[in-house]
């Protein structure tokens, strides 16, 4: 056979698979048999390439190719393209295609799975492995919306927030139509009891009717039904969809009104208004909100066990009210703040070692001494922004190696101690001095930097042990740990005042030779 009849006969053959008919002409067979074997899986093997790269070229090409409606942009671009995933993992392909009345949020999708089960059977005379291949399809629509956060933490000038002259707190509860003239705020009874005149009179003169809604805020009463009366207060105020309503008061105050604020109606705006040192360091500035909760099948009660991530409309901070509360709350708020400086700020940490007994004893307020009174604004400062720039990137936890978990992992069950009297800062303390401890035995840290850390928590009033720190106790923390960070015990510890890293692997040996270590120290 020639060059040139050979050429026909594979461009007759190209022709024929391409009509209709069911088989080659009887000419075209014939003239097949004539070419020698090696020939004709040769032929074979360079047409199915062929075949192969059209189809890739023709899938490219679709994959490129967006769809358009009749009515398209006026600058001639078109919708979102075609989208493929490809899962090598999980084995999964998928295929998306924007919609286009909503391109950059639903697609419909086409996805298949492939799977390979392994079967091993073993006889005594050979052993016998089947590998089988599943592959499903299935089909549906995916739903993309990226939750937009944005909220503002202002610092208002100190003592001026519930001047009716200054409009910053009216101004916080959002823009509302004229002569809508009244507004709604759940506050902690203590607070109410110190300063509800004058909330009460700061809406008044500025033309507005306040309703308020008092709360305990005590640890004891960070509980569902104290968020089931807040709720039963918005119901009968008929608070708008959009209207936020101010929330005064310590941390506890704060979690429960961000529940609350979470579940009313699907979710409204509110104000946070700490009048706490820990509160305006710490619960103020994040998004999580929640309470503790009863477990009747486990006998149990689990700090913070339900609750939401929620962010605030904003944040309204005015330290002139640490200035009401008593020493022992002041220190308290000092657990978190050293827990900060420990993880993350060597300078913030040298502060408090300078200046922070002498804060405690004026409350933040040094009638007489600016410059005392600059650095307690650069200690909370400095506090606030740590705490921003580690939830920031994270606000939802999907990464759980958190260093601001630095202090929350034995502290947990030591608050809950049936009858126990420690505050939440000073269990976060307790728990990070155990974990100095860690550190020390680890030899991630000298014996000099436990001193210096034990000899600053004495200066700052905070306990540095518990009774109820044992062995037990301890081991079921690293236990819950693992439960509650997905797996993992992912414990921070510092490796430097300043530096952390989390570890997974404490063992409870490990535990108990710090326990005995801790004895050593004057508590």
């Amino acid at each position: 056979m020639t060059a040139e009849t050979l050429s026909q006969t594979i461009s007759q053959m190209r022709d024929a698979a391409s009509d209709s008919s069911e088989s080659l002409p009887t000419k075209v067979l014939e003239a097949w048999k004539t070419l020698p074997k090696d020939v004709r899986e040769s032929l074979v093997s360079l047409e199915r390439t062929s075949a192969q790269l059209k189809s890739v070229e023709s899938m490219a090409t679709f994959a490129t190719t967006s769809s358009t409606s009749d009515d398209e942009k006026a600058d001639g671009s078109s919708i979102e393209e075609t989208i493929v995933e490809e899962n090598e993992e999980a084995g999964t392909k998928t295929v998306l295609k924007p919609l286009e009345r909503a391109p950059h949020n639903v697609f419909s999708f086409d996805k298949t799975l492939t799977q390979e089960k392994m079967q091993v059977n073993k006889t005594p005379a050979a052993v016998v492995t089947t590998k089988t291949t599943v592959v499903t399809r299935t089909r549906g629509w995916r739903n993309v919306f990226t939750l937009p956060i944005s909220y503002d933490v202002n610092v208002i000038p100190h003592g001026t927030l519930l001047d009716p002259l200054n409009p910053q707190l009216l101004d916080s509860t959002g823009v509302h139509p004229e002569g809508y003239n009244r507004r709604f705020a759940v506050v902690d009874a203590a607070v109410h009891q110190i300063y509800g005149d004058r909330i009460q009179t700061y809406f008044t003169e500025n033309g507005i009717d306040l309703t308020v809604c008092i709360l305990n805020g005590g640890e004891a009463d960070k509980r569902p039904a104290a968020v089931d009366t807040l709720l039963d207060a918005l119901c009968a105020y008929k608070l708008r969809r959009r209207e936020p309503f101010l929330a005064i008061g310590g941390g506890v105050l704060l979690d429960i009104a961000g529940m609350g604020a979470c579940l009313y109606r699907r979710g409204v705006p509110f104000v946070r208004v700490p009048t706490t040192l820990l509160a305006i360091v710490d619960a103020s500035v994040g998004v999580k909100n929640g309470v503790d909760y009863c477990c009747d099948p486990t006998g149990e009660t689990y700090k913070n066990r339900v609750g939401s991530f929620y962010a605030p409309s904003s944040c309204v901070l005015d330290p002139a009210f640490i200035a009401t509360q008593c020493q022992r709350n002041i220190c308290n708020a000092f657990g978190e703040i050293v827990k900060l400086a420990l993880v993350r700020s060597v300078d913030l940490f040298e502060l408090l070692e300078t200046h922070g007994p002498a804060l405690i004893q004026a409350k933040f307020a040094p009638e007489s001494n600016d410059n005392l009174k600059e650095i307690g604004s650069r200690i909370i400062d400095s506090s606030i922004q740590i705490m921003l720039e580690e939830l920031g990137p994270n606000l939802w936890e999907y990464k759980l190696e958190r260093c601001v978990d630095y202090g929350h992992t034995f502290s947990k069950l030591l608050e809950m101690v049936p009858g126990a009297d420690i505050m939440h800062g000073e269990a976060v303390n307790v728990d990070g001095f155990f974990c100095c401890i860690l550190s020390y035995q680890r030899g991630y840290i000298s014996m000099d930097t436990v001193q210096r850390i034990f000899t600053c928590m004495k200066a700052l009033e905070l306990p540095t042990n518990s009774n109820d720190l044992q062995s037990e106790l301890a081991w079921q923390s690293c236990k819950d740990a693992v439960e509650h960070r997905h797996g993992e015990q992912r414990i921070p510890l510092i490796t430097d005042i300043g530096e952390s890293i989390c570890v997974s692997d404490i063992t409870r040996d490990e535990l108990d030779r710090a326990l005995e270590l801790m004895k050593e120290f004057a508590h």
